[in-house]
């Protein structure tokens, strides 16, 4: 049987852990050639490594999703390697705990750096790309179940995925004409590092929210990743412009 990614060339960024990595596994394993995009050059290498072992085409380029001239480089490795580019999902982003009024202005600069410009900054030469040598694509950009609701101690942070899921809208109009389709995935909990420091800092709110969850646990990382190879894939070809929440009906 063939993957759903097959054919496909793939860029994945905050590929080195957590969600970003266990989806370029699901991606692989659907047959996409890869190119994988974070700071931490070890850790990309080594699931690299990895992933071809498995079989899998992967290239690497380390760098920071706020930096544009990093981004290019991501984007540019995949034309030079592949010869295309047929989607990516843009995922890296980082948490910041605390009340608004209490987050440092220099660490809500930083959170929106990554998080909301480097969407962005991603999308813009994602698109030029797809265009140039795929004749379109798709993009998938992750957001959280905090994109569009509220809640005490993470304000900065669900801003920031509040922003992401506007910025993906818009440009599912922008792009639609040129062929790029535009979704989000929204986790909900899942079994991250990240998600590991919201349980030292707050374990009652964690341990509430998991007893909300119909479906009774948080999420693996592979399983955003699942949602969003469908999103990337043929299967989905005349969506775009959805928030597709991955989160156990938590939001239901």
């Amino acid at each position: 049987m063939s993957g759903l990614l097959d054919g496909k060339v793939v860029v994945v960024t905050g590929a080195s852990v957590g969600i970003g990595a266990d989806a370029a596994r699901v991606f692989a394993r659907e047959g996409a050639s890869l190119v994988l995009g974070a700071r931490g050059a070890e850790a990309l290498e080594a699931l690299a490594a990895e992933l071809r072992d498995g079989g899998a085409k992967v290239a690497v380029s380390a760098g920071d999703v706020s930096v544009a001239a990093d981004v290019e480089r991501l984007v540019g490795t995949a034309v030079e390697t592949f010869g295309r580019l047929d989607g990516a999902f843009n995922n890296a982003g980082m948490t910041q705990f605390g009340r608004l009024d209490e987050v440092p202005e220099a660490d809500f600069d930083r959170l929106f750096a990554v998080n909301v410009k480097g969407v962005w900054l991603c999308m813009r030469a994602q698109v030029r790309a797809m265009t140039a040598t795929a004749g379109g694509g798709s993009i998938v950009n992750n957001s959280s179940v905090g994109g569009y609701r509220g809640s005490s101690g993470l304000g900065a942070y669900q801003g920031s995925k509040h922003a992401v899921i506007g910025l993906s809208r818009t440009a599912a109009h922008d792009f639609g004409p040129l062929g790029v389709r535009v979704n989000v995935v929204a986790p909900g909990a899942t079994e991250t590092a990240m998600f590991q420091a919201m349980r030292e800092t707050m374990p009652e709110g964690v341990a509430r929210r998991i007893a909300a969850i119909p479906l009774g646990r948080a999420a693996d990382p592979a399983d955003v990743g699942e949602a969003a190879a469908w999103l990337l894939s043929d299967r989905a070809r005349h969506i775009t412009g959805v928030v597709l929440p991955v989160d156990g009906g938590f939001s239901a």
